[in-house]
């Protein structure tokens, strides 16, 4: 068993090593068969490890490879319990359907072989992140999640608006990363070990081991980390800007690698944010408020892919209310479901925009359900299930977090209410991107002809599909299927638990209500009125994020330029090099008049010898006349 776990990490990163030594060579298809399959058998050893956890005979066990750095209480260790597995799964799962897409939409592209190298190595550094059993190996995997990031949102580099785009992703989760660092050395210097079972276990026998204020400070720094990797505000500005990679890298970052990594994480350490009251509160209203902001900008795009990725923010700032409140299993159980809807839509995105010959403007589509009928009945049932309909999946994962939410009482009723608001947002957005796409009369330009996508890329789609629609029925009221498999990883925390069976009721459907509001006011606008997309006013301003970027630009981006630009050219060219300069030239000018005194006559020498001799002893008559 534990070289399977071993070997889950150790195949797509063979996978990566290969294709990066001999990619080129291989080419098209084949490096795209040896990634998927790498990835593909990664997800099947770990479905073979997790079957002890699914009959319950197991709770969890550590591997350890090597000795690492043992003074940090770190060492090469994977962690394979219920959470890791379940993530594992999720990620080896989601990822092999992204690689098969990605060999039918990315053919024809001269680094074919390049591109499957970094997914693979995408891949591999979240593993490592998901299976670390200490904080060392899950920041590992943390940081090389970002360089893959980086590599595959600038991939196509030789696009200015692309390599930007990979810089800022890059430069954004580098703040984020300062406050997770900072939080682990908090962690070292209370605990003397960053080992996750060490510092688990101590707080669990003793939680008097740790003070509540130095606990808040280290789980708010956590979720600056937290907030970087998962785009949580105000850190998610780099997320909208990835949409300049190709869609398996839009597809693969939102569902299952990058952006979960921050919502695994604070999951991971509930037993550090249940000794923080404050943290919980916290983490809670980020993510609400990053939900509805997020949720209203998706309303005002017009490209089809930001619609999605503003929608990814706002998802993600409900699986934060859910981990907030300790709902850890609400939280995560999202992650699961959002997954499989939102791999599906970005992929079925991506065969929209392969149908257009490479158009993103939702204004120059329409029409395309009889043009893409396999895009079309897949994404359908994407978009039911992110608008919360029973009983497809999201509705399962996003009623627990709001119940949740809501059986925490007092200042979280304004949370649930918000959640709620955005629950009728999303609805609305969604719907808006499927009317203007598949519904109405054809806007294309002149020369689009569209097509479906070849089987390699539908086959993926029908397949999230299936687990789009059923996927939520791991975990009902009625049949708590996750939360019993996660038992064993949380259970050093005391969760909070769902209100009683007729208060979920009611509260099923007000959201379910205000989810088909949201359509119906969509197919009232878009459909029955055919509707075009908005300009001017307040859409301009959604359509521009709230000229958040901007704002950035000009309080934080330009002044910091402007200051290193004076550190650079004045404070260390004038002052620091000036007085190095200085120096050396001072030490020039005393040597050249000494030098003078370099006449090499023996004359002067003997004269200046004499009147030295005389000086001499001028000075001992004057000092002391009693020493002749």
């Amino acid at each position: 068993m534990d070289t399977l776990i071993f070997l889950i990490v150790a195949l797509p990163l063979a996978g990566f090593l290969a294709l990066l030594a001999f990619g080129k060579r291989i080419g098209e298809p084949f490096a795209g068969y040896i990634a998927s399959a790498t990835v593909g058998g990664s997800f099947v050893l770990a479905a073979i490890s997790a079957v002890d956890f699914f009959r319950g005979i197991e709770h969890g066990r550590t591997v350890e490879l090597f000795e690492w750095i043992s003074s940090l209480g770190l060492n090469a260790t994977f962690l394979w319990d219920p959470l890791s597995a379940m993530m594992t799964l999720v990620v080896t799962g989601v990822g092999a359907l992204i690689h098969i897409y990605s060999i039918g939409y990315m053919h024809g592209d001269p680094r074919y072989g390049r591109f499957f190298t970094y997914l693979n190595l995408f891949i591999t550094s979240m593993l490592l992140l998901v299976l670390g059993a200490n904080f060392g190996v899950l920041f590992i995997g943390w940081e090389l999640v970002g360089l893959s990031s980086y590599l595959l949102i600038s991939f196509w580099f030789e696009k200015p608006s692309a390599a930007a785009a990979g810089k800022k992703a890059f430069v954004v989760n580098r703040i984020g990363d300062f406050g997770f660092l900072i939080a682990l050395m908090l962690i070292f210097a209370k605990f003397g070990s960053l080992d996750f079972g060490y510092v688990f276990e101590a707080i669990h026998e003793n939680a008097a081991i740790i003070s509540v204020g130095t606990a808040t400070a280290i789980t708010l720094l956590l979720l600056v980390g937290a907030a970087g990797k998962s785009a949580q505000l105000p850190l998610y500005v780099w997320l909208p800007d990835a949409m300049e990679g190709p869609t398996p890298v839009s597809a693969l970052i939102h569902a299952a690698t990058m952006v979960t990594a921050g919502v695994y994480m604070v999951a991971r350490t509930g037993v550090l944010f249940e000794l923080a009251p404050v943290s919980q509160g916290v983490v809670a209203t980020v993510g609400a408020l990053t939900a509805l902001f997020a949720a209203t900008i998706a309303i005002g795009q017009r490209d089809i892919k930001r619609v999605l990725a503003y929608s990814t923010i706002s998802q993600l700032g409900y699986m934060f209310m859910g981990v907030g409140v300790l709902g850890l299993v609400g939280g995560v159980f999202h992650l699961v479901t959002h997954a499989f809807f939102k791999a599906l839509l970005f992929l079925g995105a991506g065969s929209v925009i392969h149908a257009m010959a490479g158009e993103q403007d939702m204004a120059k589509m329409g029409g395309l359900r009889k043009k893409v009928p396999v895009t079309f009945w897949t994404m359908l049932i994407a978009w039911i299930a992110i608008s919360g309909i029973p009983p497809f999946s999201g509705f399962w994962s996003k009623d627990e977090i709001l119940a949740i939410v809501f059986n925490r009482g007092g200042g979280y009723y304004v949370l649930w209410a918000v959640g709620i608001l955005t629950a009728g947002l999303t609805a609305f957005y969604m719907s808006r991107m499927m009317f203007l796409t598949f519904w109405g009369a054809p806007r294309w330009d002149e020369g689009v002809t569209p097509h479906e996508s070849p089987p390699s890329m539908t086959l993926p789609l029908v397949a999230l599909a299936g687990l789009s629609a059923v996927g939520g029925f791991i975990n009902t009221p009625w049949r708590p299927a996750l939360e019993h498999f996660l038992e064993p990883a949380f259970e050093l925390v005391h969760q909070t638990h769902l209100p009683a069976p007729g208060t979920q009721w009611v509260l099923a459907i007000v959201s379910v209500g205000v989810g088909i509001a949201g359509i119906l006011v969509a197919y009232r606008r878009y459909v029955a009125r055919d509707t075009q997309l908005e300009t001017g006013g307040v859409w301009d301003t959604l359509l521009a994020g709230y000229h958040v970027d901007d704002l950035y630009g000009r309080t934080i981006v330009a002044p910091g330029k402007t200051a290193s630009e004076v550190l650079a050219f004045t404070a260390d060219a004038k002052v620091v090099d000036g007085a190095v300069n200085g120096v050396g030239g001072l030490v020039k000018a005393v040597g050249d008049q000494f030098s003078k005194l370099q006449t090499g006559l023996v004359r002067s020498y003997g004269v200046g010898i004499l009147v030295g001799a005389v000086a001499v002893l001028v000075w001992l008559l004057a000092a002391g006349g009693g020493v002749f």
